[in-house]
């Protein structure tokens, strides 16, 4: 499948803030005009995918979907739950040429467990759910991750739709994992982010905690709740408190 690198793409550009290397110039151009904290905003939501996993598997979940994967940075979902969990299945499912191209990083499983990637995107909910279903078991809960993802969608495409539809077809006793943008800690650099997104006609729609609260709805939200990134922990240290770009929240589906 053919990469255009003409075009910046967001898994591309997460890639470049979070330090890797499959970007291209095009991608970089635009990380370079964010303000330096959308560097540690991303390592630290990335953080909160790590721990969230490992929390979920701890915790008896050994199913993950995961939607807007991104290009595999290590450790991935899969070795976080495997981790725990060896007999663990994950679906990842992204919509970048380049993340089908590096798949093969996401399909190294255990033995007792099993891995599968779609080349998908998430407004393809029922056909990602069909694809998905041959390898989870949707009558045993799963874990529904959406991180960094939703906020790449504005209000007219109707992601918390979208999400409703995904979660509608898991079990109860199923979780949604999820990180999305925001500019309520950062609002003096919410003009320059949104600038650099839209230089490189990617849509970016940051949401206020009241916008985020709505992917939730009908769920049992777990402790702390909807927080920012830097606050969500279990029995961990709690991590270092600073400033974030994201809210994040992890909910069980009752």
């Amino acid at each position: 499948m053919q990469i255009d690198t003409s075009k910046p793409h967001p898994a591309r550009v997460y890639d470049w803030l979070l330090g890797g290397k499959d970007n291209y110039p095009v991608d970089q151009r635009i990380g370079e005009t964010l303000p330096e904290q959308s560097r540690r905003s991303a390592a630290r939501n990335r953080e909160f995918m790590h721990r969230a996993a490992a929390w979920l598997a701890a915790r008896g979940i050994d199913q993950f979907l995961d939607i807007g994967t991104g290009i595999p940075t290590e450790p991935n979902l899969h070795q976080i739950v495997q981790a725990i969990r060896p007999e663990s299945r994950v679906v990842y499912v992204d919509n970048d040429p380049i993340v089908l191209r590096h798949a093969e990083a996401l399909l190294v499983s255990t033995p007792e467990g099993a891995t599968d990637y779609i080349h998908a995107d998430v407004r393809q909910p029922e056909a990602i759910l069909a694809h998905a279903g041959q390898r989870l078991d949707f009558e045993r809960p799963v874990a529904l991750s959406l991180i960094a993802l939703m906020h790449f969608l504005p209000d007219t495409e109707n992601p918390h739709a979208l999400t409703r539809t995904l979660l509608s077809a898991l079990p109860s006793g199923s979780y949604l994992v999820l990180s999305h943008g925001t500019a309520d800690q950062h609002p003096d650099l919410r003009q320059q982010v949104e600038d650099a997104y839209k230089k490189g006609t990617i849509p970016l729609r940051m949401r206020t905690r009241s916008e985020v609260e709505p992917f939730f709805a009908g769920l049992d939200l777990a402790d702390p709740g909807l927080v920012f990134a830097t606050e969500w922990y279990q029995e961990e240290p709690a991590p270092v408190q600073e400033r974030s770009g994201f809210y994040v929240g992890v909910a069980r589906v009752p």
